[in-house]
């Protein structure tokens, strides 16, 4: 079968920064589905996992993890899926990834791929969609219900635009009923995040404090923070209420001051979507079931696909293109690409 590989980094604007390979099919294990991969997408992790290769690869690395396509074959402990099942999911890190033509991937981390998007569509979702619901209604504890008493609660979303930031504003708005501000910087990510369902947006290039009264709002329940956790650290100190909820999902280089969070009895806490498959946590299904609600508010035509860009077939010199303009830090929405061209 076909794959797209990397064996040691190189500037993602040569051609030789992926290479198209053959491979032997996967061999699945007892609980896995192997996938023929229609559609996938790309996220900062796939960048940063290629940036992180320095060695020449005995294997050649295939990365990627958002994908969506068809069962092909199933474990013989597989019990949520069929062969022809139409599936959507983000993959383990720990295993090889989706950028090949058939995947095995672990059926509790699988979703039922929503009937109302096509391929492409679906493929933007898993990811970016698992790690958003794991920090808004786990790390966070927000109660996913839409009442008219959660519009009290307000949520600031730092880095509305980007892939995650794209649908959390969505399930803050429509699954937790919240009061949802979102940042931005220009006005092309101030009109996305608007029409993403966000009630307000600030630009994120201003103390937030400042921004917040200009809407007259003084302080946050929530923030979700998606861009430069260091960065932002005392802005979001300054603009949370007592007893408030923060998470992260962007690591450090330096420690963080957790004092500034003291007083003020603030919960801080890390979203790594990656964590249930990779330690295979005892609640490992619990990303099987995410990827199914939101697939259903999908097919409700609650929430919307947030790809942005479709940039053709899955080839070297696409993909190369893909990380390019993500690395840029200028994406928003998702980038997605689909099928091998033959």
């Amino acid at each position: 079968m076909k794959a797209i590989a990397v064996d040691y980094t190189r500037p993602n604007h040569t051609p030789e920064c992926f290479a198209e390979i053959t491979i032997e099919q996967p061999t699945i294990g007892a609980k896995d589905l192997l996938v023929r991969v229609q559609a996938i997408s790309v996220n900062p992790v796939d960048y940063k996992v290629r940036s992180s290769i320095q060695d020449k690869q005995s294997t050649p690395r295939i990365l990627g993890w958002d994908a969506a396509g068809v069962v092909e074959q199933v474990g013989l402990q597989v019990s949520l899926f069929k062969p022809g099942d139409e599936v959507y999911y983000a993959g383990s890190i720990t295993r090889p990834g989706s950028n090949s033509e058939l995947h095995a991937v672990d059926e509790r981390i699988v979703g039922r791929k929503p009937a109302y998007l096509s391929f492409e569509q679906a493929a933007a979702l898993p990811l970016t969609t698992i790690t958003a619901w794991e920090a808004l209604f786990e790390r966070m504890a927000i109660a996913p219900q839409t009442s008219a008493s959660k519009r009290d609660k307000h949520i600031l979303i730092i880095g509305g635009a980007g892939g995650v930031g794209s649908i959390a504003i969505q399930l803050a708005k429509q699954v937790a009923g919240l009061t949802v501000i979102a940042t931005a910087s220009r006005p092309e990510t101030f009109e996305w995040c608007l029409n993403m369902g966000a009630d307000y947006t600030i630009n994120h290039h201003q103390p937030f404090k400042t921004e917040l009264k200009k809407i007259g709002i003084q302080e946050v329940d929530y923030i979700l923070c998606l861009n430069d956790t260091e960065q932002h650290l005392v802005n979001m100190a300054e603009t949370i209420k007592p007893q408030g909820k923060i998470c992260s999902i962007v690591e450090t280089e330096h420690p963080l001051d957790m004092n500034l969070l003291k007083n003020k009895s603030v919960t801080f806490a890390w979203e790594f979507m990656f964590t249930r498959s990779m330690y295979e946590t005892d609640d490992i299904q619990a990303q099987h079931e995410i990827l199914n609600k939101v697939s259903t508010l999908i097919d409700q035509q609650v929430i919307q696909s947030t790809m942005t860009e479709h940039l053709g077939a899955l080839n070297p010199e696409n993909l190369a293109k893909a990380h390019t303009q993500l690395e840029s830090g200028r994406t928003i929405g998702k980038l997605v690409l689909s099928g091998f061209a033959q």
